[in-house]
């Protein structure tokens, strides 16, 4: 059984930053990506950043240069530092684990006000 629990989540202005924790729990691969995927009201849930357990990182050109992606791998936690938020990075943020199979976490609230 794996789990993920999400923190970090919030209200915040344009221009301001928030940070995001996922721990993972349960039988985890060492060989893993975990990511962020978001999804705002109406719209597909879309890609945000990923991160492999060697630490190669992906980021969508929508966040490149305001959001920063990292793990540590002893915790089985990955992080997403959002800076210069926009209110177009509102939506439910969701921690992702690929191992064998996809594992999602239950979602984090980010809210931006213009």
């Amino acid at each position: 059984q794996v789990q993920l629990v999400e923190s970090g989540g919030g209200l915040v202005q344009a221009g301001g930053s928030l940070r995001l924790s996922c721990a993972a729990s349960g039988s985890i691969f060492r060989i893993n990506t975990m990511g962020w995927y978001r999804q705002a009201p109406g719209k597909q849930r879309e890609l945000v950043a990923t991160i492999t357990a060697g630490g190669s990182t992906n980021y969508a050109d929508s966040v490149k240069g305001r959001f920063t992606i990292s793990r540590d791998n002893a915790k089985n936690t990955v992080y997403l530092q959002m800076n210069s938020l926009k209110p177009e990075d509102t939506g439910l943020y969701f921690c992702n684990l690929k191992m064998l199979y996809d594992y999602w976490g239950q979602g984090t609230q980010v809210t931006v006000s213009s």
